[in-house]
């Protein structure tokens, strides 16, 4: 080998460690009520079914997820037009395939308004979360048929 071609390997040689030295393993965050808790902005869309037909309901809101599996949280929702601010809270698993489930009661003005029951998949290293509507129970035990789909993504804030 002459000296002009060593130093090239040797070169390229270096530089290959250089990149492979300086890059890390990409690792997804193992799925857990740690992993998964924090400040969470959703979107909700669907439709609610009544004898009278499908009721169109959306919101927004904010919940807070913490590792003991609690969520608590407001949203200002719209069913058929007719608007209302509400709390929640509840309960949620984490599954190690990253799905799960929430159990959640909504409140106006202190009075239990509606508990649901969702699916959940944690997605995008545990900064976002599918859900759909399992169920839709009423006060009065009554369940009410609804196609609801929520979208939410992790919020970051300075005290976080």
């Amino acid at each position: 080998m002459t000296g002009k071609n060593s130093w090239t390997i040797a070169a390229a040689v270096l530089f290959a460690m250089a990149l492979l030295g300086t890059s890390a393993p990409a690792r997804a965050e193992k799925c857990s009520l740690a992993a998964a808790a924090g400040k969470y902005g959703f979107t909700l869309n669907g439709v609610a079914i009544t004898q009278a037909g499908a009721v169109p309901l959306a919101a927004v809101g904010k919940a807070i997820l913490d590792a003991a599996g609690n969520v608590s949280g407001s949203e200002a929702r719209s069913v058929g037009g007719a608007y209302a601010d509400e709390t929640l809270s509840g309960t949620y698993t984490v599954n190690a395939d990253c799905t799960g489930t929430a159990t959640v009661q909504f409140f106006e003005a202190g009075n239990l308004v509606r508990t649901s029951v969702l699916s959940l998949v944690f997605d995008n290293n545990l900064r976002e979360i599918r859900m759909v509507q399992k169920s839709l129970t009423l006060p009065n035990n009554v369940v009410l048929p609804v196609v609801i789909t929520v979208e939410a993504r992790k919020m970051f804030t300075e005290e976080d």
